[in-house]
């Protein structure tokens, strides 16, 4: 019996798209848990909202965080929410126009 494809979420696709845009940081977690790891990252290196950090927890996981003005959040549940962050606002545009932050006055 043929095996049936995921349907793949636009909405999910589209916030992945956005994330694309945003600066990454890759680290490993050592011996702390993979959030707090990124927390204190972040913390150290003065990083400015929003970022995407990629936190390797061993040499088979990678967990992806999202830095926002409201906090860390995990990154799928960015893509599947983008609409909801204001800093990728600016970077969401509509096909053949310019960014939301430009259009705006």
């Amino acid at each position: 019996m043929a095996r049936r494809r995921k349907r793949k979420s636009r909405r999910r696709q589209e916030g992945r798209r956005i994330l694309e845009h945003v600066p990454q940081y890759s680290i490993e977690s050592g011996e702390e848990k993979p959030v707090t790891a990124a927390r204190k990252f972040i913390q150290a290196e003065g990083i400015a909202p929003p970022a995407l950090l990629l936190v390797k927890r061993n040499e088979h996981t990678t967990d992806r965080y999202f830095w926002a003005e409201k906090g860390l959040f995990g990154a799928q549940y960015v893509e599947e929410n983008h609409f909801l962050f204001p800093s990728l606002r600016v970077l969401e545009a509509p096909a053949g126009s310019e960014p939301l932050a430009v259009a705006s006055r």
